[in-house]
């Protein structure tokens, strides 16, 4: 499926975006995505995505355990029920270039919001919302972490609190994504090498345990503006690319 500096590069990347998701429990699998639909179709993408963030996200939770808010785990998956059900009654795969959009306007449209609006996804009707929204753009752009950060805007939580809960609640949203997607692609042949999704799930591991002590020295303060300014130039680049795919036709 790939060659050598292609799977090489594809490498590389993985553990790249692990160790920024590690950082900031987002943007570097949207990162990731706009690489992958550089090489392959978007149902495969999906699941090399899914495959290499359910690690990256399963690890970071797993590192930062204690921290996990399991409440707002609950009221996300409560929400993910409906967005869910109706992906798997309309068998529905967005071509690239409306992910790419799609991945670039979502986090803009987030940054729009009023000032005023700090939704707290450990209230039961953020939370189910947040299940509701992000689970229905997994399965549309297979990524939700600049929309799901902004459903913590209102939170109480530290920099560990939030890395530990979105990584937990991710990491059931890639599950899901991986059994949605995997009704339009086969493994092996011209579908998605075993090798490769295993290969993807270890790098992960590894960028993601290369961020841990990263994360303990950045204050809270550093750790919101970074973020804020990394999904902006990743957000920039996805329009520009997607509006130039659909200018091609």
């Amino acid at each position: 499926m790939f060659s050598l500096p292609v799977a090489a590069a594809l490498a590389a990347s993985v553990i790249a975006t692990s160790f920024i998701s590690g950082i900031f429990g987002m943007a570097g699998g949207m990162i990731l995505m706009g690489i992958l639909l550089l090489f392959v179709p978007v149902a495969q993408a999906m699941m090399l995505h899914g495959a290499a963030q359910l690690a990256s996200n399963g690890s970071r939770a797993w590192l930062w355990r204690a921290h996990i808010r399991w409440r707002s785990v609950g009221y996300y998956l409560a929400g993910s029920a409906l967005p869910v059900a109706a992906f798997v009654l309309v068998g529905f795969a967005a071509s690239k270039p409306v992910v790419l959009l799609s991945l670039g306007l979502m986090p803009l449209a987030v940054m729009a919001l009023p000032a005023d609006i700090k939704p707290d996804a450990e209230r039961a009707g953020a939370g189910i919302a947040c299940g509701v929204v992000c689970s229905t753009l997994q399965l549309l752009t297979g990524v939700s972490g600049p929309v799901l950060d902004s459903f913590f805007t209102g939170s109480p939580m530290d920099r560990k609190s939030l890395v530990a809960t979105k990584g937990a609640i991710q990491t059931f949203g890639h599950l899901l994504k991986i059994a949605y997607f995997g009704q339009f692609v086969t493994l092996g042949g011209d579908g998605v090498p075993p090798l490769a999704l295993g290969a993807a799930v270890l790098l992960a591991v590894f960028g993601t345990n290369l961020s841990k002590k990263l994360l303990e020295r950045m204050s809270d303060v550093q750790f919101r503006a970074w973020t804020q300014r990394l999904i902006l130039g990743i957000s920039l680049v996805y329009v520009a690319q997607g509006l130039w795919l659909l200018w091609r036709g």
